[in-house]
């Protein structure tokens, strides 16, 4: 058994306990970083299946996303756009694939003027909200009590209007049915990006990518840390006290000053606390939860699509994929398109044989890019709800009621030990510089305890 003593131990080796513990060496404070999995960077994951590269995880930069691009930069990373030439494919609930430019999907007059007019209202309701606080709005506990499918129908009786509405926050993001989560949770979800319209436009959101993958940030962030990093080595036990934590692995104990959780709130319940976590911790655990989305990759010998004079993106409702991108790698010949099954629609292709899945996915895209879409030489589903140490996708979000009642708690330290995550962010929440974001944040927080 190895034992280590530390000012700080950090849980998870994801962007944001590996952030904090760079940012706390800085500082001069030594750390040791247990993570679970035999490799760092948590929901980042950069692998090659079948000769093809593949982002498993996380992969997208938007302009937004200061804190991330400044640790790119800092790293010597590459970005490049994301290809968007040509037109983008909606499919309305005919069923037939429509050919459009621009931001607004090609719908009936009356729908587009809907679409328009909603978005407009929440862009002024999301221009109110703090996304760090946003439990204290004058209407957070009215806006958490009202599901966001039960608020757009409010506002419509026009399905198809909805139904887009409803998808930037719910399926695409939060990856949950639009009755599951609140008004205030999806209002949070758009204030983290600065606004409604900035979750809408898909090249905004999903702008660049990193040449040879997203994960690297992870992992050169690791190499600074050297032996400091500790990989297969899951937190069983974490005693503390005003004396400070004992965080015991099946291999390692680690005594130090301060803990910092770096990884999902749900798996909070995977450590035993001696003594246990107050009760309001306990209740506030309870009322998050992850979503569920399949990622899927499909990489053909080219990028056919651009025959065509499609830019790869695709977007529909009524589509067992909601939407689909050109995901073709950095200087590749071959083309990849990735798509997404999100929420009750991943839930129930997952009661299928794999090869029942995979045709039926398959058959998706076939109806935004045609029949050559069914035949892939390289196809892979990234299925986050089965990882041990994730159990969903993309991150963390409160029921109905939740985010109001609880969320104020969700970064507040418990005595010694102190929590970050994309999961708990504001601006970047769920995403990966919304990860950087919380590893500062929780960084100077202990650094300033530590120095009183």
């Amino acid at each position: 058994m190895t034992e280590l003593t530390r000012d700080v131990v950090i849980v998870g080796a994801g962007p944001a306990g590996l952030t904090a513990a760079n940012e706390l060496k800085k500082a001069g404070l030594s750390v040791a970083v247990l993570e679970a999995r035999d490799r760092v960077g948590g929901r980042l994951w950069t692998d090659t299946i079948e000769g093809a590269m593949l982002e498993i995880g996380g992969q997208w930069v938007s302009p937004d996303q200061d804190a991330l691009q400044e640790t790119i930069a800092e790293l010597g990373l590459e970005t490049y756009d994301r290809y968007r030439e040509g037109d983008s494919v909606y499919i309305g609930p005919d069923g037939v694939a429509t050919r459009f430019t621009g931001e607004q999907f090609p719908v009936a007059p009356e729908t587009e003027r809907v679409i328009a007019e909603v978005t407009a209202r929440l862009d002024a309701m999301v221009a109110e909200i703090d996304p760090d606080r946003p439990w204290e709005h004058e209407n957070a506990a009215e806006w958490d009590t009202i599901s966001w499918e039960a608020w757009l129908r409010g506002q419509t009786d026009d399905d198809e209007a909805v139904r887009n509405l409803a998808f930037p926050t719910g399926s695409a993001m939060l990856t949950k049915p639009a009755h599951a989560f609140s008004l205030l949770q999806s209002l949070l979800m758009a204030a983290s990006a600065g606004s409604y319209s900035n979750l809408v436009d898909a090249d905004f959101i999903l702008d660049k990518r990193v040449v040879g993958g997203l994960q690297q940030v992870p992992l050169l962030l690791a190499e600074r840390l050297g032996d400091d990093v500790l990989l297969g080595r899951p937190v069983r036990t974490l005693a503390w006290g005003d004396d400070g934590v004992t965080a015991t692995t099946d291999a390692a104990t680690v005594r130090a000053r301060y803990a910092l959780l770096a990884h999902a709130p749900i798996l909070y319940s995977r450590i035993q606390f001696v003594p246990a976590l107050p009760r309001r911790q306990h209740q506030l655990h309870q009322h998050l939860s992850m979503g569920f989305v399949i990622k899927v990759h499909a990489v053909y010998d080219r990028p056919f699509w651009r025959e065509q004079g499609l830019s790869g993106t695709a977007f529909s409702p009524y589509e067992l994929s909601h939407e689909a991108y050109d995901n073709t790698n950095h200087g590749d010949e071959r083309g990849t398109l990735v798509g997404f099954v999100s929420d009750r629609n991943a839930d129930d292709v997952f009661r299928l044989s794999a090869h029942e899945r995979k045709a039926r996915i398959l058959d998706s895209l076939s109806h935004y890019y045609g029949p050559e879409a069914r035949n892939p030489i390289v196809y892979y589903e990234s299925d986050w709800g089965s990882e041990e140490w994730t159990r969903g996708a993309y991150a963390a979000s409160f029921d109905l009621g939740g985010l109001a009642r609880y969320g104020a708690d969700l970064r507040t330290p418990v005595g010694p030990i102190h929590f970050a995550c994309s999961d708990m962010a504001g601006a970047g929440y769920q995403h990966v510089d919304g990860a950087i974001r919380m590893g500062r944040f929780a960084a100077a927080n202990i650094i300033g305890q530590a120095r009183a």
